[in-house]
C-alpha cells in the first residue's frame, strides 16, 4: 500500500494538504539565505526525506511535498490518505467490475426468480455505498502499519526467504485467507452474530454482482481481516500484494454473479456460494470447497444449475423457495414473509 499512497501523495495529497495546513520555513532560515526560495527553505525545515517505496516504480515528489504541516510520514495524514485510497478506490474498482460483470455476464433471466427483490439491485448499491466508508474507517489501521513499516511486505524479489519463495506465496495466501475466512464467515452464522451482522448480506437471496460488498460494514471488514492480517505473519512481495487484492474484488464479484460456469469439486464458484445464499448453512469458503469438506459444510450444486433449460426453470424455482423457506424457519424460527422488512416495503 505504500507504493499506493506514494503516487497518490505526488499528484494529490501533497497538494491537498499544503492547501488546508500549509507549512512556514522557520525565521531564521529566512535571514540565512533562503528569502528567495520558500521551497528550498522548507526542504531545509522538514524532517521528511523521500525514500521511493518501490526501487522499481516511484513517483518524484514536486515542490507541493515540503509545504505542508503535515509531512509525508505523519501518521495522523497516512491515516487519513490511506482511508480515502481505501474508500474511494475500492470504490471506483467495485463499481467497475460489478458493472462489467453486470453488462456481460450476470443472467439477466435471475430478475423473474420468485425471490429477486424489487428494486434489488438498487438496495444493493445502497447498502455497499453505505458500508464502503465504514469498512474502510475499520481497515486503514491495517495499511498504516504496512506504512510504518511493521509488515513482512517486501520489495526485491530477492529480499525473499527462498528463491522459490516469490511464487509460493500466491498458494500460500489462498490457503491462509481461504481457512480463516470459512472460519469468520461461519462463526458469523452463530445465532449471536447473524442477525446483527451477516443478516443484511443474506437479504439478497439470489444475488447479483452488485451484492459482493454490500454487507454491514463489520461483516465485511470481519472477513476481510485475513488478507490484511496475512503479511504481518508471511513475508509478501508488495507487487504481489496489489495484485492478489485486485485478485480478491474479482473473486468476490465473480461468485455473486449468477453464471455457473465452475461445476467443479474443489472450486467455490458461484454456484457453490449460490447454495449458500438459498440455503445458509453451506459452502462457507471463499476460494475452495476444503474447510467445507473437512468441517462437514459443503453442498454440490444441483446439476439444474448447469443446464441452462433447468437453471431457471419454474420446477427448479419452486424446488429452491420450498427448500429456502425451510431453512429460514429452521435458522430465524420466523416466516419468511417476516424475513426483511425492506423486502416487504418493496413488494
Amino acid at each position: 500500500m505504500d507504493i499506493a499512497l506514494e503516487l497518490c501523495d505526488t499528484y494529490f495529497f501533497d497538494y491537498a494538504y499544503s492547501y488546508i495546513l500549509p507549512a512556514q520555513p522557520a525565521p531564521y532560515l529566512m535571514q540565512n539565505g533562503f528569502g528567495n526560495s520558500t521551497v528550498e527553505a522548507l526542504k531545509v525545515a522538514s524532517s521528511w526525506q523521500y525514500t521511493p517505496a518501490s526501487k522499481y516504480l516511484s513517483f518524484t515528489p514536486r515542490d507541493a511535498a515540503w509545504m505542508s504541516q503535515l509531512p509525508r510520514d505523519n501518521a495522523y495524514r497516512q491515516f487519513i490518505s490511506l482511508f480515502l485510497i481505501m474508500w474511494l478506490a475500492g470504490a471506483l474498482l467495485y463499481f467497475v467490475v460489478a458493472t462489467l460483470s453486470y453488462i456481460f455476464i450476470f443472467d439477466k433471466t435471475t430478475f423473474k426468480h420468485p425471490k429477486f427483490l424489487k428494486n434489488q439491485v438498487k438496495m444493493e448499491i445502497s447498502q455497499a455505498i453505505n458500508s464502503m466508508p465504514w469498512m474502510s474507517l475499520l481497515t486503514a489501521p491495517f495499511f498504516l502499519a504496512e506504512v510504518r513499516g511493521y509488515s513482512k511486505l517486501y520489495d526485491a524479489p530477492s529480499s525473499a526467504p527462498f528463491p522459490w519463495y516469490n511464487l509460493l506465496q500466491f498458494p500460500l495466501f489462498l490457503l491462509f485467507t481461504d481457512m480463516f475466512v470459512y472460519f469468520i464467515h461461519r462463526g458469523l452464522h452463530h445465532p449471536s452474530l447473524y442477525k446483527t451482522l451477516h443478516k443484511p448480506h443474506h437479504k439478497w437471496i439470489m444475488p447479483t454482482p452488485y451484492a459482493a460488498i454490500a454487507f454491514h460494514p463489520v461483516d465485511g471488514w470481519a472477513q476481510s481481516i485475513p488478507y490484511h492480517v496475512f503479511p504481518f505473519v508471511f513475508p509478501l512481495q508488495k507487487f504481489a500484494y496489489l495484485a492478489l487484492f485486485l485478485f480478491i474484488q474479482i473473486w468476490t464479484v465473480f461468485i455473486h454473479d449468477g453464471e455457473y460456469v465452475a461445476n467443479s469439486p474443489i472450486i467455490n464458484g458461484a454456484a457453490c456460494h449460490t447454495m449458500h445464499h438459498l440455503y445458509f448453512n453451506y459452502n462457507y469458503g471463499q476460494y475452495t470447497t476444503l474447510w467445507d469438506r473437512l468441517g462437514g459444510s459443503y453442498r454440490r450444486p444441483n446439476e439444474e444449475l448447469f443446464k441452462r433449460e433447468s437453471k431457471m426453470g419454474k420446477a427448479e424455482w419452486e424446488r429452491q423457495v420450498r427448500e429456502m423457506e425451510e431453512k429460514v424457519k429452521e435458522v430465524e424460527g420466523e416466516d419468511d414473509r417476516s424475513y426483511d422488512e425492506e423486502e416487504k416495503k418493496t413488494k
